[in-house]
């Protein structure tokens, strides 16, 4: 996602009047400014994926927290955090996952020249930074040791 987008979408989220989405939104656009002023440069998309993971892990962990502590004298709080992340999430690109991530890890293990497990961390390194952490690293991680074994 860039600026821009970010940008229409806190727009768009405000004239529909949802609260929680314009607030996640603009959470997400204060950290891009944090960005851009303590490192003078314009923010990329990179960094908008990065301050969307970090809102979504602290949401993630509040969300835990006050599940682990009692649903009964909390639930408007946790109704609130899990709307907060099904918003997160839809911000963040699309994971690699079924068909596709089979495919590029396939195409990693041949080109890598892997022939067996010693060589798994060779190959998901090699995944995570060619989808830039967007998959889902538990089925890439069955699927290559399965390949491997």
């Amino acid at each position: 996602m860039k600026k821009e987008e970010l940008l229409e979408e806190i727009k768009t989220s405000m004239k529909a009047h949802d609260k929680t989405r314009t607030s996640i939104l603009r959470q997400v656009n204060q950290a891009i400014k944090q960005v851009e002023v303590d490192e003078r440069r314009d923010a990329t998309e990179a960094d908008i994926t990065a301050a969307v993971k970090k809102l979504q892990k602290v949401t993630t962990e509040e969300l835990d927290g006050l599940r682990k502590a009692g649903a009964e004298s909390h639930a408007e709080r946790i109704e609130t955090l899990s709307q907060q992340a099904e918003v997160l999430a839809s911000l963040l690109p699309k994971q690699l996952s079924g068909e596709e991530l089979h495919k590029l890890a396939d195409e990693l293990i041949q080109k890598l020249g892997v022939t067996d497990k010693r060589g798994m961390g060779k190959v998901m390194g090699a995944l995570t930074k060619e989808t830039n952490g967007n998959l889902d690293k538990r089925e890439a991680a069955a699927y290559v040791g399965q390949k491997l074994s």
